[in-house]
């Protein structure tokens, strides 16, 4: 019976070059614009600085629930 290597291992290169860019942008914001919401009570990140609008209207419906 052969032994199956498990997936981790056939793609060990691919792994350990995507690892550091992956660390690297994880929780960050660079490249991220802040939307201030609720009196600046909260603020979120986004990437799309065209939808801060939206999202800023979006969280007022909410709010009013």
């Amino acid at each position: 019976m052969r032994k199956t290597k498990p997936v981790s291992g056939q793609n060990h290169k691919t792994i350990q070059a995507i690892t550091p860019h992956i660390s690297a942008t994880c929780g960050s914001i660079k490249g991220k614009f802040p939307v201030v919401l609720d009196g600046g009570k909260t603020t979120i990140y986004i990437s799309d600085k065209s939808r801060e609008a939206e999202i800023i209207e979006r969280y007022k419906m909410r709010r009013a629930k």
